[in-house]
């Protein structure tokens, strides 16, 4: 089963209220970052949600970041829910963002709930651990 892929008018996946076009779609293309850490949080839900393995290492931190990436195609993810947000801001360093994010395998709902930290380098927010 293939990785679905929203077109630019439809809704983001992250669930922002934009359109993955106006959303997270300039961030995986590479021609904008994302401007806090909630962004952040979002634009990886979606990556996840559209199998885009090289935007999940590219905006890992290296300090965490796996050599490489085995994404399950038959997940889907369903749903994104931000809990909270500490920090994460355009003109913070770190921040914290705590979330669920549900998905779907083998017929089967399940819920991942983590709170993720990430840091500012050069302008950019990685992510680095969730626990």
């Amino acid at each position: 089963m293939d990785f679905p892929v929203p077109s630019p008018n439809d809704r983001c996946p992250c669930l922002s209220g934009e359109t993955y076009g106006n959303c997270c779609s300039r961030f995986h293309a590479g021609s904008a970052w994302a401007p806090t850490a909630e962004a952040l949080m979002r634009s990886r839900y979606t990556a996840f949600v559209t199998g885009d393995k090289e935007y999940l290492l590219r905006t890992w931190h290296p300090s965490g970041r796996p050599a490489r990436l085995d994404l399950d195609s038959e997940m889907r993810w369903r749903r994104l829910d931000i809990l909270s947000t500490e920090a994460g801001g355009p003109l913070d360093s770190t921040g914290v963002v705590t979330f669920e994010a549900r998905y779907r395998q083998d017929g089967d709902a399940g819920v991942q709930r983590e709170r993720s930290t990430f840091v500012r380098e050069d302008g950019r927010w990685l992510y680095v651990a969730g626990e």
